[in-house]
């Protein structure tokens, strides 16, 4: 008698169309971007989302199945849901039978999704049963042209005769047929599923617009699996990077998320030597903006950031990156300077307020930035000075506002001198010299304006 009286309150069935997320057998499409093992925990991510949301909704979730038992699946789910596995030879054949199977356990209507939708929502399932109240079949679409939501009261086979899945077309073509067998469909809302690298940049962008999606399985596993490739230009840099050179390995050593570039501009000292094999180095024209646009262009990061070779990092400089990323395309840790001068602590304060008020970090400030963007924005300007400026100003323009760190990192003040007269007399040089840039005089003629400390 329980069991009818539930049927009579629950009269429709959702199907969540998926597999036992297996390493190896599950959004193969997404290697070797990621790991078979990161595509298993993206897949769990995926289902824990689609838990956590369609929980307790007015309507009975039915998990069909395939890939082997189906132990995270109920884990997942749980024992109120009803697991029925896959049958049939290709994915129309399966998500007929699936749609038949549920027909046939006693569902009026009945509404079948994949589950590589993150952001579904359990509204739009809730809109999807209520068309049915006046549509033979109902369509969710999604951005690449296919679809992700099908649902019908009654099993049209005709809504499954799509020749080829996977395609651009098959939306169209899906309905097409559905038309021209004399029925009637209507579309619900359209959304992104998840299968390609480019997928997920898109993915994270949406992230970083939105809180609610940074606190999902699916966005913390997105933003902590970020790839940060760390470029640092050089140039008769021996003693700076013997230092740097054990941060990173301090700091780096049990990570795979992250890749070191150091790029040389034809160092005549033993800085080749003092980097050794541990890592990755280039050989380029002497100037930082085309060393690091040779790093970038050599790099495989989804994060691009854009190190001095004499700064002091924070140890989880990393971690402090992917928390910035997670709200921001583009952004800088906060400054701090290792001369105690009292000016230099009013540069910092200023330097800080630059970057983070006026939109305009510089170079030092260890500038990171999402690396589709940095190639879209036309990379660092090749000039002698003022590439990280004229780069700042140009996403400025283009309404680009960085974000910035929680932790600082620590520059070194050796351009700026010891006493406060030269630390004074160089300030004073340098605003001269972003004034006259701006004022568009000679970028070479500036170039011999600035003292080269090296």
């Amino acid at each position: 008698m329980k069991s009818t009286n539930y049927m009579k309150n629950k009269k429709n069935a959702y199907v969540i169309f998926t597999r036992e997320p297996v390493p190896g057998s599950t959004k193969t499409r997404l290697m070797p971007y990621y790991s078979a093992d990161q595509c298993a925990e993206l897949h769990r991510c995926f289902l824990r989302d689609l838990a956590a949301e369609m929980k307790n909704r007015a309507f009975d979730i039915v998990v069909a199945y395939t890939g082997g038992s189906p132990e995270f699946l109920k884990r997942t789910f749980g024992r109120k849901a009803k697991y029925i596995e896959q049958r049939g030879d290709g994915l129309g054949q399966k998500m007929e039978n699936a749609v038949y199977d549920v027909l046939q356990m006693g569902y009026e209507k009945v509404v079948l999704t994949g589950s590589d939708i993150p952001e579904l929502e359990a509204d739009t399932i809730n809109t999807a049963f209520a068309m049915l109240s006046c549509s033979d079949v109902v369509i969710g679409p999604t951005e690449d042209g296919g679809y992700y939501l099908i649902g019908m009261s009654v099993l049209h086979h005709e809504a499954f005769d799509a020749k080829v899945y996977g395609v651009s077309s098959v939306l169209e073509e899906t309905v097409s047929s559905i038309r021209e067998n004399g029925l009637t469909v209507e579309l619900v809302d359209k959304y992104c599923d998840i299968d390609t690298k480019a997928d997920i940049a898109d993915f994270r962008r949406r992230i970083a617009d939105d809180p609610a999606l940074r606190r999902t399985y699916s966005g913390r596993f997105v933003i902590d699996n970020l790839k940060v490739s760390v470029i640092i230009p050089v140039y008769n840099e021996e003693a700076a990077a013997g230092v740097l050179k054990k941060q990173l390995n301090d700091c780096i050593s049990s990570r795979n998320d992250t890749e070191i570039i150091f790029v040389d501009g034809g160092s005549t000292d033993n800085t080749l030597s003092v980097i050794g094999k541990d890592f990755k180095v280039l050989i380029s024209k002497k100037g930082r903006g085309v060393q690091m646009n040779t790093g970038a262009m050599n790099s495989c990061g989804d994060i691009l950031f854009f190190l001095h070779c004499d700064s002091v990092l924070p140890c989880d400089f990393i971690d402090e990156i992917k928390h910035c990323m997670a709200r921001h395309d583009f952004g800088c840790f906060g400054i701090r300077f290792s001369s105690r001068n009292v000016f230099m602590a009013t540069n910092r304060l200023i330097s800080n307020h630059r970057a983070l008020i006026r939109g305009l970090p510089f170079g030092d400030q260890g500038i990171f930035m999402e690396r589709d963007l940095f190639f879209e924005a036309g990379m660092f300007p090749e000039i002698p000075l003022m590439e990280d400026y004229e780069f700042s100003m140009r996403l400025k323009r283009y309404g680009i506002r960085p974000g910035m760190t929680g932790r600082r990192i620590l520059t070194s003040s050796r351009r700026y001198g010891k006493s406060t007269m030269t630390i004074l007399r160089t300030e004073f040089r340098m605003w001269n010299l972003r004034r006259l840039y701006r004022k568009g005089n000679d970028v070479d003629e500036l170039a011999l304006m600035y003292r080269d400390i090296r």
